[in-house]
């Protein structure tokens, strides 16, 4: 008897840092692994990245990591998952250019990435495993089935039903769908961020009609944000460009990077007379497109350093036009609201597309039927988005004739267990914390490190030393003290006065009765001290007792 387990680490309840685990037998199979961006009161953290803990603790029992498509909400955590362990890699061609360059930028040298081709069967560990591409906002984008016993494990990635889509990187694959459906899926893991939407997304996902009516009436400059790894948005640009015979001007040499990447691999052939060489540019010229891209909050800061005339390379004219066709996404609303606001303050003409005019490409609620009627799974397993997302798209499944025995929602870390194929226990959850990332840096997961910087950002710090005669223990320097963002120093002496008082008599006290110990009497008084500024002022400031201890000798 077989025996399956799902089980996901990112993801649920939250935007981004998705990454699923398929248990089949003793075998694990690892999908995706993303990250997310950090909301405004997670202090300079970078990025959010899953608790590999579990992954780490089995990683003999991994036999591949198969990335779905080349966005950072997926796939760029994996770098940091290597550190720890190397693991086999799946992913496609694209996907595999841009894991390259971010396995080089952190310092992950000569890994190699099995290639995944689109509607493809393969073989891992004795497994079948069948992809099939889908249509989302940037090409190679696939959707993986796991064959078991009892029946397939169906993760369908992030997708739409578009039947314009010219472009073949781009296409869904019907008949290898189709295929899959044939047979028996016993689950289907789908998508959740759109399902609040009714309709189909397509043809709602173009931004081409919103946008090109400006590109007809108006001549000058346009700049226009996009998040670089949305190479469909990317392209009706350099249609529109084609088109209007505008040249255009990348900001950021990894778009640049990217779409070389697309030309190679032929998916998109773009004419070398479109695109102006950064040795070229010069702010005088007119007729120009400037895209100004990024990921996550990067596009926003971009865009607003150049409104602010902060940019070394371009300046802002009250002549040119700023198309927003970058969405607000969670952790991004700050930047995003600084910049439209600096843009404003300018003086330029902004133009902004809203999620009403240019839908994300995300399966909307007839997308998610039309997948639920083609592979009719067993139960179906809502995975991808916020909590209310989650409920919305099992909403979406109820409509579609399943029974909420059917439909399973999970926490991050719940595991849903099916044996002969029935789901019989979804009991065992594992504790999961968020590694919070700064810089190339991880930073410890239980979030120490966050709440002292949101102490120190409101209730300000405390600095206080003594020294002390290495032998004896007597008080020989001190005590100073410092204090910063917590009381104004000339109506409050007596309590700086009282503070260092209470660090020399917990040491002289723990003298006295044959306890002393250094680490032990700095938090003996660390815990007094703040009991005594908590009442006389009122805050919690971050406490930092020294005690340095010396031979006079």
């Amino acid at each position: 008897m077989q025996r399956v387990r799902i089980m996901v680490l990112g993801g649920l309840s939250e935007d981004g840092k998705n990454m699923a685990v398929i248990e089949i037998d003793q075998d694990i199979f690892v999908v995706d692994c993303g990250l997310k961006y950090p909301n405004s009161e997670q202090l300079g953290v970078q990025c959010i990245i899953p608790d590999f803990t579990y992954i780490l603790e089995n990683k003999d029992r991994v036999k591949a990591v198969l990335i779905t498509h080349g966005h950072d909400d997926v796939m760029a955590a994996l770098g940091y998952l290597l550190q720890e362990a190397d693991l086999p890699v799946y992913a496609t061609p694209l996907t595999a250019k841009i894991l390259g360059r971010q396995f080089d930028a952190l310092g992950i040298r000569n890994k190699h990435v099995n290639i995944l081709r689109r509607n493809s069967d393969i073989t891992i560990a004795g497994h079948k495993i069948h992809t099939f591409s889908v249509t989302q906002s940037i090409p190679d984008c696939i959707g993986i089935a796991f064959e078991t016993e009892n029946g397939q494990i169906v993760y369908s990635s992030e997708f739409i039903f578009d039947y314009d889509s010219l472009n073949e990187s781009f296409q869904m694959d019907f008949p290898t769908l189709s295929r899959i459906g044939s047979k028996k899926v016993l689950a289907l893991l789908g998508e959740s961020v759109g399902a609040h939407r009714i309709g189909y997304t397509s043809p709602r996902h173009r931004i081409t009609p919103a946008i090109d009516r400006y590109f007809e009436a108006e001549n000058g400059r346009f700049f226009i944000t996009l998040y670089k790894q949305n190479l469909y948005r990317i392209f009706e640009v350099l249609e529109l460009a084609k088109k209007y015979k505008r040249r255009i001007y990348f900001t950021e040499d990894e778009q640049r990077r990217i779409l070389q990447d697309v030309e190679q691999l032929g998916y998109y052939k773009i004419p070398s007379s479109l695109i102006l060489n950064k040795k070229d540019f010069d702010n005088s010229l007119q007729d120009l497109i400037i895209i100004v891209s990024g990921s996550g909050n990067e596009v926003f800061r971009r865009m607003n350093r150049i409104a602010i005339g902060d940019d070394r390379d371009i300046e802002l004219s009250r002549d040119d036009a700023v198309i927003i066709a970058s969405p607000v996404v969670p952790g991004t609303e700050k930047e995003a609201a600084n910049m439209e606001d600096d843009l404003y303050i300018a003086g330029v003409r902004v133009l902004k597309i809203g999620k009403e005019q240019a839908y994300s490409m995300h399966a909307s609620q007839e997308d998610l039927k039309m997948m639920l009627n083609i592979l009719k799974p067993e139960y179906y397993i809502p995975v991808k988005g916020e909590y209310r997302s989650l409920v919305a798209n099992a909403e979406v499944a109820t409509a579609a004739g399943y029974l909420p025995n059917r439909i399973v929602i999970l926490d991050n870390g719940q595991f849903a267990d099916f044996s002969d194929g029935h789901l019989v226990s979804t009991h065992e959850v594992l504790e999961l914390n968020d590694t919070l990332i700064d810089g190339k840096d991880k930073l410890d997961v239980t979030g120490m490190v966050l709440k002292d910087r949101e102490t120190l950002s409101t209730d300000g710090a405390i600095v206080l030393g003594i020294v002390l005669n290495f032998e004896t223990k007597k008080v020989i320097g001190g005590p100073d003290v410092q204090s910063r963002g917590v009381i104004y120093l000339k109506d409050a002496d007596y309590i700086l006065e009282e503070v260092g008082k209470i660090l020399i008599d917990s040491v002289e006290e723990a003298v006295r009765e044959g306890r002393y110990d250094n680490m032990k009497v700095r938090a003996e008084a660390k815990e007094k001290i703040s009991r005594y500024i908590a009442k006389q002022t009122g805050k919690r400031p971050m406490i930092l007792p020294a005690i340095v201890e010396i031979s006079e000798a």
